[in-house]
């Protein structure tokens, strides 16, 4: 299957789901047993940000099966309170943050139909876990994001961007559905009537773009957006951890809530947030006319 370019004139990249075709090459994605530097190199923990590799250069941008299983693991031990983080960073290493999937790969298998659940399967493990985190996502995304890449990104809570940034659906383009929550996410982001335009037209979109629809968070330089990614996560890591835990669970109800209930909901968390850790410290803080210290 010859390789599709992300737009015209575009150099030859790879795009849609790409799972590297050196780690998945049958029906069934298999059982990866990683050493302590495989994991260490995907998955760390630094200043209270959980950095999760999620593409690799060497990979060619592609959805890093080590990263995934092991963020998967790790993103678990901070859901269940074995692990204590103040943010996640999603990482993209090399030109892209994940350029998707190698449809070679699918192509090859005896059974596509099972192959291709089977990777949705491991991949939708992680997003379960990123998604039922409660302290703030951060993405630096650099280059491309398509497909499964394109996912990550409506995950995050904060994505970084520059001038150079695109996101692609790219499913549409090889005849699939969307995978990693893009049919639940991204209409929640952008409304209905944009998310069913951008799928069905597999469009293209900008850094520019995505900031009005609301993708990503903000534009920085080129150059920039890695670091600004990471000074970010780093930032949070080190706030008042209790009330982004707040925040994050208020706006995800509000999606279903009433007005009223939400009124309710906000008397109660905010009563609770004054008597919090944080909440002293912070309105102390603001009496005595010194930064707070929310360590």
């Amino acid at each position: 299957m010859p390789r599709i370019h992300l737009d015209a004139g575009h150099s030859c990249l790879s795009m849609f789901l790409r799972i590297r075709a050196n780690s998945w090459t049958s029906d069934r994605v298999p059982n990866v047993t990683h050493s302590d530097s495989e994991s260490s190199s995907k998955v760390s923990i630094e200043d209270g940000v959980l950095h999760i590799v999620v593409a690799t250069e060497a990979g060619g941008s592609s959805l890093d099966l080590d990263g995934i299983t092991s963020g998967t693991q790790a993103l678990h031990e901070v859901n269940t309170g074995a692990t204590s983080v103040g943010s996640v960073l999603l990482i993209g290493r090399g030109p892209n943050f994940c350029a998707g999937g190698n449809v070679r790969d699918f192509a090859g298998a005896d059974d596509r139909g099972a192959f291709v659940g089977s990777v949705a399967d491991a991949f939708h493990a992680f997003v379960r876990e990123l998604a039922a985190v409660t302290v703030p996502i951060v993405a630096g995304v650099h280059g491309w994001a398509a497909g499964a890449g394109m996912s990550l990104v409506c995950l995050t809570d904060i994505a970084i961007g520059g001038p150079s940034t695109k996101l692609r659906p790219a499913y549409p383009a090889i005849g699939f559905t969307p995978d990693g929550g893009m049919s639940w996410t991204l209409p929640r982001i952008v409304g209905s009537g944009h998310a069913m335009d951008i799928l069905l037209n597999d469009s293209i979109l900008n850094g520019e773009d995505a900031v009005r629809l609301g993708i990503l968070s903000r534009l920085v330089g080129d150059d920039f957006v890695d670091s600004e990614a990471e000074r970010l996560a780093r930032t949070l890591a080190v706030g008042p951890t209790s009330a982004y835990q707040g925040i994050k669970k208020l706006l995800a109800a509000s999606d279903t809530a009433t007005l009223a209930e939400q009124l309710d909901a906000e008397a109660a968390s905010i009563s609770a947030a004054a008597v919090s850790p944080a909440g002293v410290e912070g309105v102390d803080a603001f009496v005595e006319k010194r930064r707070p210290d929310f360590s």
